[in-house]
């Protein structure tokens, strides 16, 4: 059974509770792909195979005994290094943190072990977490294992380029401008963005120090992995309540069943041709399906992206630029650079009318979502770009238009599930969004499974092919 990595986190899972396989088999699996495949991609930046295995050999001691285990029992699942793990360092990718270790595990950290997964490698993000390409000063670059020459994405780079090799079959991520579905997509992998509220976040590490208010409002924690079905487990793992956070809002995970036929709205806003191609296909494949699926202009587009851009500013020039010149690796410091020439700086009053329109932009997107059971739209407008496009002025330009399909719905706290299609292009299955109201989830992965189901699941690759 050496190649248990190859398997779904719910099929190890399954194997690990029936002793069909243990928990220290599946972990010698994933160790031994992360040592074949992750010098090649550089996407697990920190792993402790002896811990590991110790928490393996504690999960067979709880099924020999006849406990009740966890859904994801045994499970190894990897972690970004931005969030809180116990006795880790919290880097954020940033070389003045590699000695800030975390006293307690984070919210998202505690809820995947109480479904029973096992932490088991930490991986790699930009600087901040800031760019959509991971590399840094302190770990080095992570490598798209299917086209070096493209981004893995960011700032989930190492969890989506980890699961597209084979290491771990989930990965946790989280997403303040597209930091879990861009990923996804440039790897071609799955990732869910939830609403807002939906998973706790709480890094102990902060101690009584407050993330500035956009941030609050606009990022989450989330989950990637390589089918809908791995996908929709970890979410609901990771959004188990009892934490302080005063975000989470326990609210139940299955909505009202959609109406049949299923009313779907599609908008391709301005998608180049390949990444419309791979839209038309998802609408055929839901269509096909039975759903009615209609094209539409979503409401408030521009406006709600330059409001994303604006209210983010007020924040990042407040308080990343002091962070960005003190302790900002050079790659982050020229992407910056070309983020300030390409948004003006708000005045002070854009931030606070900017939250106040929120609420009626979020009405009339809800007054949308009482006429569909969910949108279909690009990831990004572009394919996945070339490593290090935001290292210009006009770079970041580009970069900043393709992607207002992400950032818009970080801005209305709207959740977004992100597969890739059976569309290739560059040698990249390429992806699609299905987005739908708050609380939503469900009927985001229900669509996706659709999908999925025609198109195939997120492949695996030999990174000493690409």
């Amino acid at each position: 059974m050496s190649e248990l990595w190859r398997l779904s986190a719910l099929a190890q899972a399954k194997l690990i509770r029936t002793r069909a396989a243990s928990a220290v088999e599946v972990m010698k699996s994933f160790l031994g792909r992360l040592d074949a495949v992750n010098p090649r991609v550089n996407a697990v930046v920190e792993i402790r195979p002896e811990e590991a295995l110790a928490l393996a050999e504690a999960a067979d001691r709880m099924v020999a005994s006849g406990e009740e285990v966890g859904p994801l029992h045994g499970v190894p699942v990897t972690i970004k290094v931005n969030v809180d793990q116990q006795g880790y360092a919290t880097t954020n990718g940033v070389v003045a943190y590699r000695d800030l270790i975390a006293p307690a595990d984070s919210a998202v950290v505690v809820n995947l072990r109480r479904a029973g997964a096992i932490p088991a490698g930490r991986t790699n993000t930009p600087c901040y977490s800031y760019r959509f390409f991971t590399d840094n000063a302190l770990y080095g670059r992570t490598l798209n294992p299917w086209n070096p020459a493209l981004t893995p994405g960011g700032s989930s780079g190492g969890a989506s380029a980890a699961l597209a090799c084979g290491i771990g079959s989930i990965a946790h991520g989280n997403d303040i401008g597209g930091s879990i579905r861009y990923p996804a997509y440039a790897c071609a992998v799955a990732g869910i963005r939830p609403s807002l509220g939906r998973v706790p976040a709480y890094n102990p590490s902060a101690g009584a120090t407050e993330r500035p208010l956009a941030m609050q409002l606009f990022s989450v924690q989330g989950p990637l992995a390589r089918n809908v079905a791995d996908l929709r487990a970890a979410l609901l793992a990771m959004m188990a309540p009892g934490h302080p956070d005063p975000w989470h809002a326990p609210v139940s995970f299955e909505g009202p069943p959609a109406p049949r036929p299923r009313p779907v709205a599609l908008a391709l806003l301005g998608a180049h041709p390949p990444v419309a191609e791979a839209l038309r296909r998802a609408a055929q494949y839901l269509s096909e399906a039975g759903c009615v699926v209609e094209e539409v202009e979503p409401p408030h587009w521009e406006e709600a992206a330059s409001l994303w851009r604006s209210v983010l500013m007020a924040d990042s020039m407040r308080f990343m630029t002091p962070a960005i010149e003190a302790n900002g690796d050079e790659a982050l410091k020229r992407s910056w650079r070309g983020w300030c020439a390409n948004v003006p700086v708000p005045k002070e009053e854009v931030f606070h009318t900017g939250l106040a329109r929120r609420t009626a932009i979020l009405r009339d997107w809800q007054r949308f979502f009482s006429h569909y059971c969910a949108l279909l739209c690009p990831v990004s407008r572009e394919a996945p770009f070339p490593i290090d496009l935001d290292q210009t002025e006009e770079g970041q330009r580009r970069i900043l238009y393709a992607q207002e399909t992400l950032y818009v719905f970080n801005f209305l706290g709207l959740p977004g599930a992100v597969l890739p299609t059976d569309v290739v292009h560059q040698g990249l299955r390429l992806g699609v969004q299905i987005v739908a109201d708050r609380f939503r989830e469900d009927l985001c992965l229900e669509l996706a499974e659709i999908i999925e189901a025609r198109a195939g699941e997120a492949g695996l690759t030999d990174p000493a092919s690409a």
